[in-house]
C-alpha cells in the first residue's frame, strides 16, 4: 500500500511506544487512527496526543488475548470510521520470568503466547476476514522482533518461541490472503519502549518508524532495521548451509524430494 492518505489504520497496542510512534507516522501520511490498548486511560490520552498533533484518531480497550475483544475493536473502527483498511498487530509482552527452558513455569508460555500469538491470530482472523469481503485494498503488519530470527535475549525462550511463531504465521498469511492485501513483518530490533525501559542503548522510537515506514510503503515483506542483527542471521545459515553441504548436498532431481513441490504436484493431480 504505497499511500495510507484517507486509510482507517487500526493499531493494537497502540497507546505507547513502537504503536504510538506508528500512530504518528500514518497520521503524518494522512490516515486516519484507531488506538487500541488493555489500558483505557493510556488510550485516552495517546488519542488526545494524536487530536493535539492535528489527526483523526479514536480509541478503545481491547485486551487482544481475548477474541471478543478484538470481535469489539473491529466493530468499533467501522462504527466511527465506516471502514478500516489497515491493522497493525502491535501489541505484545515481553518475558517476566526468566530462566532455563528446562524449569521454566509453563504458565509464562501460556502467558506469553495468549498475547504474542493468539492475539495476533485473534487480529488477522477478525480483521482478516472483513478486509477480505470489504474486497478494496488493504493491508495487515504483525510486529516480530529480532528474536523472529534468533534468540536475542536470554533465558527467554516463551517470548523467543512465540516471535518465531509470528514469523511462521506471517509468512503463511501472505500465501493466504488475497493479491490486495499486503502482508509485512516488521522486526524491530533494540528500541526504546516500556518493554526495554531501564536498559540503556535502544534506538529512539519515532528514529525506528522512521526507518520503517517506506518499507510498508513500498509493499516489503520483511521491514527490518539494525544492521548488525546480519551478523547472528548469517551464523544461522552458515551453519545450515554446512550442514546441508556435508550431508544433503544438492543433485539433480532432488526437488522430488520438496515437499512445496510434491504438494503443488498432488493439487494439480486432483483438480484434473
Amino acid at each position: 500500500m504505497d499511500s495510507f492518505d484517507g486509510k482507517v489504520v487500526v493499531i493494537t497496542g497502540g497507546a505507547t511506544g513502537i504503536g504510538f510512534s506508528f500512530a504518528k507516522r500514518f497520521g503524518e501520511e494522512g490516515a486516519r487512527l484507531v488506538i487500541a490498548g488493555r489500558r483505557k486511560d493510556r488510550v485516552d490520552e495517546a488519542v488526545a496526543a494524536l487530536e493535539a498533533l492535528g489527526y483523526q484518531a479514536a480509541g478503545t480497550a481491547c485486551d487482544v488475548a481475548k477474541r471478543g475483544d478484538v470481535e469489539a475493536l473491529a466493530d468499533f473502527a467501522w462504527s466511527t470510521f465506516g471502514q478500516a483498511d489497515v491493522l497493525l498487530n502491535n501489541a505484545g509482552v515481553s518475558q517476566t520470568a526468566r530462566g532455563s527452558i528446562l524449569t521454566l513455569d509453563l504458565g509464562e508460555y501460556d502467558r506469553v503466547y495468549g498475547i504474542n500469538i493468539y492475539g495476533m491470530l485473534h487480529g488477522i482472523q477478525v480483521f482478516g476476514s472483513r478486509f477480505v469481503e470489504q474486497g478494496t485494498p488493504a493491508a495487515i503488519y504483525n510486529v516480530g522482533s529480532e528474536n523472529s530470527f534468533f534468540p536475542a535475549v536470554p533465558g527467554s525462550s516463551a517470548y523467543i518461541s512465540s516471535k518465531h511463531a509470528v514469523l511462521a504465521i506471517t509468512e503463511q498469511l501472505a500465501e493466504d490472503v488475497p493479491d490486495f492485501i499486503d502482508v509485512s513483518l516488521i522486526t524491530p530490533g533494540w528500541v526504546a519502549s516500556e518493554m526495554t525501559d531501564g536498559f540503556p542503548g535502544a534506538m529512539e522510537t519515532d528514529r525506528y518508524t522512521a526507518i520503517v515506514m517506506p518499507q510498508l510503503k513500498a509493499g516489503h515483506f520483511f521491514a527490518v532495521s539494525h544492521a548488525y542483527n546480519m551478523v547472528h542471521i548469517d551464523k544461522r545459515h552458515d551453519a545450515l548451509r554446512a550442514a546441508f553441504d556435508t550431508y544433503a548436498p544438492r543433485y539433480d532431481g532432488d526437488d522430488e524430494f520438496d515437499v512445496r513441490t510434491a504438494i503443488a504436484r498432488a493439487m494439480a493431480r486432483a483438480k484434473r
